[in-house]
C-alpha cells in the first residue's frame, strides 16, 4: 500500500472540499467530512478515524482496504484498486495534470439520510442573473468564463461560455456547484455547454482546469413566487400552485401526493417548497424570523414527522430542524457556518407534537443566533464571521405537511410576510 497514493487521494478530496488545507480543518470541518462521506457512499467514516487519515492523530499503521476504497469512491473513482491504477507513480508526483473520471450526475441539493438539508442557497441579488464575462490571468493562461440562464423559473437550463485556448490540457471541467460530483469532463476547443439546474438556488459554477479552479461565478437560480415539488428522482414532480397554496396556509396532503401517483410507503417522500429572489436581501447579523409549521403525516417510517425550515443566503444556509421528540439524535442543524449534529449536541428542543402547529423562529442577538421552537430557546450558535445576506426561504417536510404565518424581518421592519 503505497503511502504516496494515499497522499495523493487526500490532496484530490482536499481539492474537491474546496475548504482550504486540512491542516487548519477543526473538528466540525471532520464532522462534516464524515455525513458528506455517508450520503455518497452510504458508509459511515468516523470524524476519529479521518482525522488519523489526515495525520492529526498519531496513528502508526496504514488504512484499512474498506476505509481506502470508501475514499476512493467519495473522490469520485469506483474503487481504491481504481484510483491506484488510473493515477501511475508518474502521476502521482504531478497531481495537478491528472484528469479525474466523469462525475455522477448532479443529486439533489437537500438530500441527506433521506431527510432534506438544504445545502444549495441562493444569491444575494438578481444581478447575478445576467452574464458575467472576465477574463482571469493565471499562471497557465487567460480564461473566461461566463453564463446565461434561459428563463426565470425552474426547471431551468443554465448556458455556460468558456474559452481555455491558452491551456494545453485536456484536463478542463465546468463544475455546477459547490459538489465536485456535478463537475463535467468538457472540450477545451469548444466554447458552450449546458446544464439543467431543477432546483432554485445559489450555485458557485467553476471553470476546472488542470484540477486547478481559474474562475468561479455565482449563480442565481430564483423562483417564479412560490415552487413546490415532491423530490423524486433523477426529476422532482412539480406541484401546481392550485396543489400546495391556499388562503391562509401553503402545504400538501397525502391524497394530493397519491394524485401524483407518488407512493407513500414504505419510506414516506419529500415535499420541499421554495421562494428564492423575491424580496430585497435581509443581513443575517440583524433579522428576525418566524413561521408556524405541521407535518400532517406519521404513517410507517414517518413517525419521525421530520421538518426542515431554512433561510437559503448567499453563503451557507441557516436551516432549523424539527421532529417527534424521539427522533431528535437524527437531526443535523445548518448555522451559515457549520453543519451541527444532533449525535453530539442536546437537540431536545428541537422535538415537538407537529401534528399541531409549532411555532419556529430564530434571530440574530448580539454575536450569535438564537433558535426557538414554541418561543421557548432550543439552541443557539455563533454569528457567521463574514457577512452574509438572507435571500430565499425553503421548507421540506417528510411526507405531507404545513406552512403559514411566514414573517421575515430585517432591523425591525418587515420584509416579507406570507399567509
Amino acid at each position: 500500500m503505497d503511502a504516496s497514493a494515499i497522499k495523493q487521494l487526500l490532496n484530490i478530496i482536499e481539492q474537491q472540499l474546496d475548504w482550504g488545507s486540512a491542516d487548519a480543518w477543526q473538528t466540525k470541518d471532520f464532522e462534516n467530512l464524515n455525513l458528506q462521506i455517508l450520503e455518497r457512499t452510504k458508509v459511515s467514516l468516523s470524524a476519529s478515524t479521518l482525522r488519523r487519515l489526515w495525520g492529526r492523530v498519531e496513528y502508526n499503521h496504514l488504512p484499512s482496504t474498506t476505509t481506502l476504497d470508501t475514499m476512493a469512491r467519495f473522490a469520485g473513482f469506483e474503487n481504491w484498486r481504481a484510483f491506484t491504477k488510473q493515477n501511475k507513480p508518474a502521476e502521482i508526483t504531478t497531481a495537478k495534470t491528472t484528469v479525474y473520471p466523469a462525475p455522477i450526475k448532479q443529486k439533489p441539493a437537500w438530500q441527506l439520510k433521506g431527510v432534506l438539508i438544504i445545502i444549495a442557497a441562493a444569491a444575494t441579488t438578481l444581478i447575478a442573473m445576467y452574464i458575467k464575462k472576465e477574463p482571469v490571468a493565471t499562471a497557465k493562461g487567460i480564461y473566461t468564463f461566463s453564463y446565461k440562464p434561459v428563463t426565470r423559473d425552474i426547471p431551468n437550463s443554465v448556458i455556460f461560455s468558456y474559452d481555455v485556448k491558452t491551456t494545453s490540457t485536456d484536463s478542463v471541467f465546468i463544475q455546477q456547484s459547490w459538489d465536485p460530483q456535478t463537475r463535467t469532463l468538457v472540450d477545451k476547443n469548444r466554447h458552450q455547454h449546458t446544464s439543467v439546474y431543477y432546483r432554485p438556488g445559489y450555485y458557485h459554477a467553476k471553470l476546472v482546469v488542470n484540477n486547478q479552479v481559474v474562475k468561479e461565478s455565482p449563480l442565481l437560480l430564483a423562483t417564479n413566487g412560490w415552487l413546490g415539488l415532491i423530490a423524486h428522482k433523477p426529476i422532482p414532480v412539480y406541484l401546481n400552485k392550485d396543489e400546495y397554496m391556499n388562503a391562509d396556509m401553503m402545504g400538501i396532503t397525502a391524497s394530493t401526493i397519491q394524485k401524483n401517483n407518488i407512493v407513500l410507503g414504505p419510506q414516506p417522500p419529500v415535499t420541499e417548497f421554495y421562494n428564492v429572489g423575491n424580496f430585497e436581501a435581509v443581513a443575517l447579523n440583524d433579522f428576525s424570523f418566524s413561521a408556524e409549521i405541521k407535518n400532517n403525516y406519521h404513517e410507517g417510517a414517518a413517525a419521525c414527522r421530520f421538518f426542515n425550515v431554512g433561510l437559503i443566503t448567499d453563503g451557507v444556509p441557516v436551516v432549523i430542524p424539527l421532529s417527534a421528540k424521539g427522533c431528535v439524535s437524527d437531526l443535523n442543524l445548518l448555522d451559515g457556518q457549520h453543519m451541527v449534529s444532533g449525535k453530539s449536541n442536546d437537540f431536545s428542543g428541537f422535538g415537538a407534537d407537529l401534528s399541531t402547529w409549532v411555532k419556529v423562529s430564530c434571530r440574530s442577538s448580539g454575536s450569535k443566533i438564537q433558535y426557538f421552537v414554541n418561543d421557548k430557546l432550543a439552541f443557539e450558535s455563533a454569528l457567521p464571521n463574514k457577512k452574509t445576506s438572507i435571500v430565499g426561504l425553503g421548507y421540506s417536510v417528510q411526507g405531507a405537511g404545513s406552512v403559514r404565518k411566514i414573517d421575515l424581518q430585517s432591523a425591525g421592519k418587515v420584509v416579507f410576510h406570507a399567509f
